[in-house]
């Protein structure tokens, strides 16, 4: 069997205008074409990345696990580096800070290469908690659960068509679950169910992103001596049951979830919870 070969001229058609494929143009970003990438979204506050090393690691993780090519020079430091000079360009001293890494070069579905290059992009952060916030559950597409679900690629339909699903009912956010109908996360961030003394959050088999902020109140959960954390299968039957319900992100930090249909939910352990991660994030 014989493939025909594909040959590229550098004349593209964008939007009805013709012009010239350069290596800025996104018609050879991968990213673009395929999907082929992944993204860190962080924020810079008081002189400060949060978390920055947590941060910093998981995308080495996400990047060996999507088979990348991670450049020497790619350390800690320059990351931060690179970061800080951005926001200085754009005169900020509070952002939300989003790193996109995709494979570079070309090829179809198998790249020619597996190195690198990133974009480092930056907006104002004004984010403020919201006092009240409704949930809904989106139950369109599922997710499914294999640990490609946990890196926050730039393959994110799923949450797109849910966050359109929210706007058009009117809710904050919207619960999506995984393709055995249990909650994986939400539109933006991870999930977590209070019981009285018990934390239910979806295990990372459920298909929920890693979170950073996930992983600091898991740390802080275990140690705790007033709560027991749970991670595991968590049914959508569970929300009308639980005492409280809060979303997590690095954005949002911890938002707490006030209405989903006729539940309405406490927010003291949430509230309790964002006192104990902003003292570990300085």
């Amino acid at each position: 069997m014989r493939f025909a070969r594909l040959f590229f001229i550098n004349m593209i058609n964008f939007n009805s205008h013709l012009q010239k494929e350069t290596n800025l143009n996104q018609t050879i970003n991968r990213g673009f074409i395929y999907g082929d990438a992944l993204f860190d979204t962080i924020i810079f506050n008081d002189n400060r990345l949060i978390f920055v090393e947590s941060h910093y690691f998981r995308l080495l993780a996400s990047m060996r696990q999507l088979r990348m090519e991670i450049p020497t020079y790619f350390t800690q430091e320059y990351w931060e580096d690179e970061i800080r000079k951005t926001i200085k360009a754009n005169n900020l001293t509070k952002a939300r800070v989003r790193t996109t890494i995709f494979r570079d070069g070309k090829g179809l579905y198998t790249p020619k290469s597996n190195t690198i290059q990133y974009i480092i992009q930056i907006s104002d952060f004004d984010y403020q908690t919201q006092s009240t916030y409704t949930l809904g559950v989106y139950k369109d597409n599922y997710l499914n659960t294999t640990s490609i679900s946990n890196i926050k690629t730039t393959n994110r339909i799923a949450n797109i068509l849910a966050s359109i699903y929210a706007k058009e009912n009117k809710y904050d956010n919207c619960i999506l679950l995984n393709h055995n109908k249990q909650i994986a996360e939400a539109i933006n961030a991870n999930i977590f169910l209070v019981f009285n003394n018990t934390i239910k959050t979806p295990a990372l088999s459920e298909g929920c992103i890693n979170g950073i902020i996930r992983k600091k109140l898991v740390e802080i959960l275990n140690k705790s001596k007033d709560y027991q954390l749970i991670e595991g299968e968590i049914s959508p039957f569970e929300l009308l049951q639980a005492n409280e319900v809060f979303l997590t992100n690095s954005v949002i930090g911890i938002q707490p979830v006030t209405n989903y249909k006729k539940k309405t939910y406490d927010t003291e352990v949430s509230e309790l919870l964002y006192e104990q991660l902003e003292q570990i994030s300085y």
